[in-house]
């Protein structure tokens, strides 16, 4: 639908630079208040859980590789993390959660080192 960002490979190879800037500008507004509780994090691991909203089949990666790269993004940028470089963030999991049409999503779980 025009106007909708969605968080997937395909919409974020089709964007323009102006759209993807927006795109991780809003996304960043979004966490700020669900990780305002984090402590400062130095090694972490990440684990995406996509739950679709059809069962139409889909990549799992597809689903969580943008939303991977702006939270990683969000979580410097935010302070939390000093850089999600190798050093710092150690390990990415895509995992299929299940399909919830009522509510599709990607859950992030972050696991301290």
């Amino acid at each position: 639908k025009k106007g909708i960002f969605r968080l997937n490979l395909n919409t974020y190879r089709n964007a323009n630079h102006y759209t993807l800037s927006e795109a991780k500008i809003r996304y960043q507004e979004v966490v700020a208040p669900l990780v305002q509780h984090l402590p400062k994090l130095n090694q972490i691991s990440l684990s995406y859980e996509l739950f679709a909203g059809s069962a139409r089949r889909m990549d799992v990666s597809n689903g969580c590789a943008i939303v991977a790269k702006f939270f990683s993004d969000s979580l410097v940028n935010l302070g939390y993390l000093p850089d999600d470089d190798y050093k710092h963030l150690l390990g990415v999991q895509y995992l299929f959660g299940s399909i919830d049409k009522g509510n599709p999503r990607v859950e992030v779980t972050i696991h301290p080192i």
